[in-house]
Formats: structure tokens, C-alpha cells, sequence
């Protein structure tokens, strides 16, 4: 399992085989794992979804935008 920090800081495991088949529901395209941050970063969309309790949210509502 990997794992990412969660709101208070504590590691929360992450199934790698979830974020094999995760792609941005914006693009389509493929998802970067950013360990440090918590998120899913989808480059394309320029979006990083944040990761909950060992959970993707996957709402581009949600989702925070990435700076230029």
C-alpha cells in the first residue's frame, strides 16, 4: 500500500491498484501521484485532486487548481 498524509498530518494507505486504473474524469488522461501533497495531478486539466482518507476524490469541484 502506499501511503499519504491525511488532514492531521498521519499517513493513510492508498491502493496502488486503484491508482493504476484512475484517470482524470475531465480528460480522460492519465493521473500523477503526488506523495507529498496528497493528490491525483492530472497535467492535462491542470487539476490536483485530493486524496481523503485513503480515498481519491474525483470531482473536478473538489478538485484544486494548479498554479501556472
Amino acid at each position: 500500500m502506499t501511503e499519504t498524509p491525511n488532514q492531521t498530518g498521519e499517513a493513510v494507505a492508498v491502493d496502488p491498484r486503484l491508482l493504476e486504473i484512475l484517470v482524470c474524469p475531465v480528460t480522460k488522461g492519465p493521473l500523477r501521484y503526488d506523495r507529498a501533497a496528497g493528490e491525483l495531478v492530472s497535467e492535462n486539466a491542470g487539476l490536483a485532486y485530493p486524496i481523503r482518507d485513503g480515498i481519491p476524490i474525483m470531482l473536478p469541484d473538489e478538485a484544486r487548481r494548479l498554479s501556472d
